[in-house]
């Protein structure tokens, strides 16, 4: 059995509710391994496509950077100032399963953690972007329902 040494959790920021139980089972996974956690989440990048063209030059910039205040208020929320302290925040933008795999190809991440929630039409895509992360990945997997 190889060592776990970093642990990529992948979270959607705007479920808070659901999303604390996945920070809080990929850190008891990464502290009883002594890993590294590191959390991510996505920004859809609409600046390449036809909506881009609706909207400011800079909206994915400042996209980013909100996303990132709520990241931490939702790590520390959820673990803790201390914890979230020790964790890689990263807020990548594009298609959220492209973006994890890269992730934790380019970081060598030795187990992705995310969350799989039934599909409704207010976030269709968080359904099927865990199914293709667990279809794709190189890396282990571990879905928290």
């Amino acid at each position: 059995m190889t060592a776990i040494n970093t642990v990529l959790c992948a979270i959607d920021v705007n479920r808070p509710e659901t999303e604390t139980d996945v920070l809080q089972q990929a850190w008891k996974l990464a502290s009883a391994e002594g890993a590294q956690l590191d959390v991510i989440t996505v920004v859809p990048d609409y600046g390449m496509s036809v909506v881009g063209g609706f909207f400011e030059g800079d909206h994915t910039s400042k996209a980013v950077e909100k996303v990132k205040g709520m990241l931490s208020a939702l790590t520390t929320a959820a673990l803790g100032q201390e914890v979230s302290g020790k964790i890689r925040h990263l807020v990548a933008v594009g298609k959220s399963y492209q973006e994890i795999l890269h992730v934790a190809s380019t970081d060598k991440a030795d187990l992705i953690v995310l969350g799989a929630h039934a599909p409704d039409l207010k976030d269709y895509l968080l359904g099927p972007t865990a199914a293709r992360v667990v279809r794709h990945s190189k890396t282990s997997v571990y879905v928290v329902r």
